[in-house]
Protein backbone atom coordinates (compact mmCIF):
# COMPACT_ATOMS: atom_id res chain seq x y z
CA UNK A 1 0.00 0.00 0.00
CA UNK A 2 1.12 3.60 -0.96
CA UNK A 3 2.23 5.85 1.88
CA UNK A 4 -1.17 7.90 2.71
CA UNK A 5 -1.69 11.33 1.94
CA UNK A 6 -4.19 13.86 4.20
CA UNK A 7 -5.77 16.33 2.30
CA UNK A 8 -9.61 18.26 3.14
CA UNK A 9 -12.19 18.79 0.76
CA UNK A 10 -15.16 20.61 0.75
CA UNK A 11 -14.42 20.85 4.32
CA UNK A 12 -14.00 17.32 4.98
CA UNK A 13 -10.41 15.23 6.17
CA UNK A 14 -9.68 13.20 4.03
CA UNK A 15 -6.74 10.35 3.04
CA UNK A 16 -5.90 9.15 -0.11
CA UNK A 17 -2.64 7.39 -1.47
CA UNK A 18 0.46 8.90 -2.55
CA UNK A 19 -0.13 8.83 -6.37
CA UNK A 20 -3.99 9.44 -6.88
CA UNK A 21 -5.38 12.54 -7.94
CA UNK A 22 -7.90 14.88 -6.65
CA UNK A 23 -10.35 13.19 -8.49
CA UNK A 24 -10.39 9.93 -7.56
CA UNK A 25 -9.65 10.31 -3.85
CA UNK A 26 -13.23 12.99 -4.14
CA UNK A 27 -15.07 9.95 -6.25
CA UNK A 28 -13.82 7.30 -3.38
CA UNK A 29 -15.50 9.44 -1.08
CA UNK A 30 -19.14 10.50 -2.76
CA UNK A 31 -17.67 13.79 -3.86
CA UNK A 32 -19.17 14.55 -7.59
CA UNK A 33 -17.24 16.53 -9.79
CA UNK A 34 -18.47 15.96 -13.50
CA UNK A 35 -15.98 15.17 -15.92
CA UNK A 36 -16.53 14.18 -19.60
CA UNK A 37 -12.91 12.86 -21.09
CA UNK A 38 -12.09 11.12 -17.92
CA UNK A 39 -12.21 6.77 -17.48
CA UNK A 40 -10.71 4.89 -15.14
CA UNK A 41 -8.99 2.64 -16.78
CA UNK A 42 -7.45 5.07 -19.71
CA UNK A 43 -4.52 7.90 -18.43
CA UNK A 44 -6.31 10.97 -17.77
CA UNK A 45 -5.71 14.18 -20.18
CA UNK A 46 -7.77 17.40 -18.66
CA UNK A 47 -9.18 18.07 -21.87
CA UNK A 48 -13.04 19.13 -21.14
CA UNK A 49 -11.71 20.85 -18.12
CA UNK A 50 -14.87 20.55 -16.19
CA UNK A 51 -13.25 18.39 -13.51
CA UNK A 52 -11.65 21.76 -12.31
CA UNK A 53 -11.37 22.84 -8.39
CA UNK A 54 -9.89 24.99 -6.54
CA UNK A 55 -7.36 24.40 -4.13
CA UNK A 56 -5.22 25.95 -1.95
CA UNK A 57 -0.98 25.34 -1.09
CA UNK A 58 0.78 27.54 0.37
CA UNK A 59 -2.16 30.79 1.01
CA UNK A 60 -2.67 30.38 -2.49
CA UNK A 61 -5.50 30.05 -4.63
CA UNK A 62 -5.20 28.28 -8.40
CA UNK A 63 -7.75 26.33 -10.06
CA UNK A 64 -6.41 23.04 -11.80
CA UNK A 65 -8.53 19.97 -13.45
CA UNK A 66 -8.52 17.47 -10.81
CA UNK A 67 -8.23 14.54 -13.17
CA UNK A 68 -4.54 15.19 -13.75
CA UNK A 69 -3.35 17.49 -10.03
CA UNK A 70 -2.35 14.73 -7.69
CA UNK A 71 -2.75 15.44 -4.21
CA UNK A 72 -0.39 16.68 -1.62
CA UNK A 73 0.61 16.68 1.82
CA UNK A 74 -2.11 19.44 3.84
CA UNK A 75 -3.92 20.38 0.54
CA UNK A 76 -7.07 21.65 0.89
CA UNK A 77 -9.36 21.64 -2.03
CA UNK A 78 -12.71 22.98 -3.22
CA UNK A 79 -15.06 22.08 -5.43
CA UNK A 80 -17.76 24.08 -6.29
CA UNK A 81 -16.61 27.84 -5.59
CA UNK A 82 -18.28 30.95 -7.27
CA UNK A 83 -14.99 30.65 -9.39
CA UNK A 84 -15.03 26.73 -10.25
CA UNK A 85 -18.90 27.37 -10.64
CA UNK A 86 -18.59 30.12 -13.14
CA UNK A 87 -15.46 28.70 -15.44
CA UNK A 88 -17.66 25.19 -15.55
CA UNK A 89 -20.86 27.72 -16.61
CA UNK A 90 -18.48 28.88 -19.47
CA UNK A 91 -17.48 25.39 -20.40
CA UNK A 92 -21.07 24.15 -21.03
CA UNK A 93 -21.78 27.03 -22.96
CA UNK A 94 -19.04 26.51 -25.35
CA UNK A 95 -19.98 22.77 -25.70
CA UNK A 96 -23.83 23.58 -26.23
CA UNK A 97 -22.88 25.76 -28.80
CA UNK A 98 -20.58 23.18 -30.64
CA UNK A 99 -22.96 20.09 -29.66
CA UNK A 100 -26.42 21.35 -30.45
CA UNK A 101 -28.89 18.99 -29.24
CA UNK A 102 -26.56 15.92 -27.47
CA UNK A 103 -28.49 14.99 -24.91
CA UNK A 104 -25.27 13.92 -22.42
CA UNK A 105 -24.26 17.57 -23.05
CA UNK A 106 -27.89 19.55 -22.66
CA UNK A 107 -28.25 16.86 -19.45
CA UNK A 108 -24.85 18.22 -18.15
CA UNK A 109 -25.64 21.98 -18.63
CA UNK A 110 -28.84 21.80 -16.85
CA UNK A 111 -27.45 20.14 -14.06
CA UNK A 112 -24.94 23.32 -13.82
CA UNK A 113 -28.14 25.72 -14.37
CA UNK A 114 -27.08 26.42 -18.24
CA UNK A 115 -30.15 26.25 -20.23
CA UNK A 116 -28.78 27.82 -23.67
CA UNK A 117 -25.40 29.34 -24.63
CA UNK A 118 -24.47 32.98 -25.18
CA UNK A 119 -22.52 32.19 -28.15
CA UNK A 120 -25.19 31.89 -30.89
CA UNK A 121 -24.94 28.25 -32.38
CA UNK A 122 -25.26 29.63 -35.89
CA UNK A 123 -21.79 30.87 -35.84
CA UNK A 124 -20.58 27.52 -35.13
CA UNK A 125 -20.28 24.05 -36.90
CA UNK A 126 -22.75 21.51 -35.39
CA UNK A 127 -20.40 18.90 -34.43
CA UNK A 128 -21.57 16.14 -31.45
CA UNK A 129 -17.22 15.47 -30.68
CA UNK A 130 -15.91 16.98 -28.43
CA UNK A 131 -12.43 16.81 -28.70
CA UNK A 132 -12.25 14.70 -25.25
CA UNK A 133 -9.98 12.28 -26.95
CA UNK A 134 -11.38 9.37 -25.13
CA UNK A 135 -11.55 7.47 -28.59
CA UNK A 136 -7.91 7.92 -29.22
CA UNK A 137 -6.67 6.79 -26.43
CA UNK A 138 -8.85 3.57 -25.80
CA UNK A 139 -7.19 2.79 -28.98
CA UNK A 140 -3.67 3.04 -28.30
CA UNK A 141 -3.38 2.52 -24.38
CA UNK A 142 -6.18 -0.31 -24.16
CA UNK A 143 -6.82 -2.15 -27.41
CA UNK A 144 -3.06 -1.01 -28.75
CA UNK A 145 -3.70 -0.08 -32.50
CA UNK A 146 -3.63 3.30 -32.49
CA UNK A 147 -5.72 3.32 -35.80
CA UNK A 148 -7.21 7.11 -35.24
CA UNK A 149 -5.60 9.91 -33.70
CA UNK A 150 -6.33 14.20 -32.77
CA UNK A 151 -5.20 15.54 -36.19
CA UNK A 152 -5.36 19.86 -37.57
CA UNK A 153 -5.66 22.12 -35.28
CA UNK A 154 -7.90 25.12 -34.38
CA UNK A 155 -11.47 24.56 -35.20
CA UNK A 156 -10.24 21.73 -37.59
CA UNK A 157 -8.93 19.60 -34.94
CA UNK A 158 -10.90 16.23 -35.19
CA UNK A 159 -10.51 12.46 -34.52
CA UNK A 160 -9.23 10.76 -38.01
CA UNK A 161 -7.64 8.12 -39.18
CA UNK A 162 -4.55 8.84 -40.91
CA UNK A 163 -4.66 11.31 -44.14
CA UNK A 164 -8.25 11.01 -43.15
CA UNK A 165 -9.13 7.81 -45.18
CA UNK A 166 -10.00 4.19 -43.80
CA UNK A 167 -8.33 3.31 -40.89
CA UNK A 168 -6.14 0.19 -41.55
CA UNK A 169 -4.95 -0.33 -38.47
CA UNK A 170 -8.65 -0.46 -36.86
CA UNK A 171 -9.91 -4.09 -35.96
CA UNK A 172 -13.41 -3.53 -36.12
CA UNK A 173 -13.44 -4.23 -31.83
CA UNK A 174 -15.65 -0.96 -31.16
CA UNK A 175 -14.01 0.46 -28.55
CA UNK A 176 -14.24 3.96 -29.72
CA UNK A 177 -18.05 3.65 -29.98
CA UNK A 178 -18.87 2.46 -26.83
CA UNK A 179 -16.52 4.66 -24.90
CA UNK A 180 -17.76 7.51 -26.53
CA UNK A 181 -19.41 9.75 -23.96
CA UNK A 182 -22.03 11.90 -26.75
CA UNK A 183 -21.90 8.47 -29.00
CA UNK A 184 -20.78 10.46 -32.16
CA UNK A 185 -18.95 7.04 -33.40
CA UNK A 186 -21.39 5.08 -35.31
CA UNK A 187 -20.94 1.50 -35.83
CA UNK A 188 -23.48 -0.72 -37.70
CA UNK A 189 -23.76 -4.07 -38.17
CA UNK A 190 -25.40 -6.04 -41.37
CA UNK A 191 -25.23 -9.81 -41.40
CA UNK A 192 -22.27 -11.05 -41.43
CA UNK A 193 -20.11 -7.64 -41.18
CA UNK A 194 -19.43 -4.82 -39.40
CA UNK A 195 -18.68 -1.11 -39.89
CA UNK A 196 -17.30 1.54 -38.03
CA UNK A 197 -18.90 4.71 -40.15
CA UNK A 198 -16.33 7.24 -38.96
CA UNK A 199 -13.29 5.74 -39.95
CA UNK A 200 -14.89 4.07 -43.17
CA UNK A 201 -13.65 0.73 -42.31
CA UNK A 202 -15.58 -2.90 -42.77
CA UNK A 203 -14.72 -6.05 -41.54
CA UNK A 204 -16.25 -9.71 -41.67
CA UNK A 205 -17.52 -11.39 -39.13
CA UNK A 206 -16.29 -14.41 -37.12
CA UNK A 207 -19.43 -17.21 -36.99
CA UNK A 208 -19.66 -19.52 -34.33
CA UNK A 209 -19.20 -22.87 -34.87
CA UNK A 210 -21.86 -23.72 -32.62
CA UNK A 211 -24.45 -21.29 -31.90
CA UNK A 212 -24.01 -20.00 -35.47
CA UNK A 213 -23.97 -16.68 -34.50
CA UNK A 214 -21.41 -13.86 -35.53
CA UNK A 215 -20.15 -12.43 -32.36
CA UNK A 216 -16.83 -10.38 -33.39
CA UNK A 217 -14.62 -9.43 -36.49
CA UNK A 218 -12.62 -11.88 -37.52
CA UNK A 219 -9.79 -9.61 -37.90
CA UNK A 220 -10.33 -8.04 -34.03
CA UNK A 221 -9.97 -12.29 -33.27
CA UNK A 222 -6.83 -12.05 -35.07
CA UNK A 223 -5.14 -9.77 -33.83
CA UNK A 224 -5.96 -10.69 -30.30
CA UNK A 225 -4.94 -14.26 -30.83
CA UNK A 226 -1.47 -13.49 -32.23
CA UNK A 227 -1.07 -10.53 -29.04
CA UNK A 228 -1.73 -13.25 -26.62
CA UNK A 229 -0.03 -15.93 -28.42
CA UNK A 230 -3.29 -18.49 -28.38
CA UNK A 231 -3.43 -21.36 -30.56
CA UNK A 232 -5.17 -21.52 -34.23
CA UNK A 233 -9.03 -22.10 -33.58
CA UNK A 234 -9.05 -20.50 -30.22
CA UNK A 235 -11.99 -18.46 -31.37
CA UNK A 236 -13.73 -20.70 -33.61
CA UNK A 237 -16.24 -20.54 -30.92
CA UNK A 238 -18.28 -17.47 -29.02
CA UNK A 239 -18.11 -16.53 -25.31
CA UNK A 240 -21.19 -18.02 -24.70
CA UNK A 241 -20.66 -21.50 -25.84
CA UNK A 242 -16.78 -22.05 -24.63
Amino acid sequence: MNKLVNLTIDGRKLQGEEGQTVLEVARDNGIDIPTLCYHEEIEPYGACRLCLVEVTKNNRSRLVTSCLYPIEEGLVVKTATERVISNRKMLMELLLARCQGVKVIEDMARKLGVDKPSFKPEYWEKNECILCGLCTRACAEVVGTSAISLVNRGVNREVAAPFLETAEDCIGCGSCVYICPTKCIKMEENGDTRTIVNWKATFKMQKCQKCGKNFAPVKQLEYFRKKLNLPEGFFDVCPDCR
